[in-house]
């Protein structure tokens, strides 16, 4: 077998993945081989949880939104869909912050939601019935001169 003479660049990849575990407990810290997998396994764990911090962050703004908002006698679906058709258009994160920094500029906010709310109590179904009553009731309306009329010339 022929002899390995690359110990310089062995050693420093070593050295990097023992400076990496440092603070790992046993021979995960000491020795290379146990340190090496948990340092791959470190990793891993990291990359998946960048993605699941984001989740998590989501999850709290939620939290604080709906707190808030329920100090206000609301509930937060009606709130966010409140402000969605007033077209506020404003993130979780920013909604969080004011909730927590600003309850002033979050109660108007609240207003404005609960304003949009009562004013779309005839929206979706209730509007297209609304309006198909009304066009009946001007179709009737409409029919109504020329019965009258043709009653009146008999």
């Amino acid at each position: 077998m022929p002899r390995a003479k690359n110990s310089v660049a062995t050693r420093r990849r070593r050295k990097k993945v023992l400076e990496t575990a440092k603070g790992y407990r046993g021979p995960k810290s000491k020795c290379y081989r146990p340190a090496n997998e948990q340092v791959l396994h470190s990793m891993q764990y990291a990359y998946r949880d960048r993605r699941a911090r984001k989740s998590d962050f989501r999850r709290l703004w939620i939290t604080r939104i709906n707190a808030a908002a329920r100090e206000h006698g609301m509930s937060y679906n009606k709130f966010i869909s409140g402000l969605r058709e007033a077209g506020i258009e404003v993130d979780r994160k920013i909604l969080a912050e004011l909730a927590v920094d600003d309850p002033q500029a979050f109660a108007q906010l609240v207003e404005v939601a609960a304003g949009d709310g009562r004013d779309s109590a005839e929206s979706g179904r209730t509007r297209k019935t609304a309006a198909a009553k009304a066009e009946g009731e001007q179709a009737a309306e409409a029919a109504e001169p020329p019965e009258a009329g043709e009653a009146a010339g008999q």
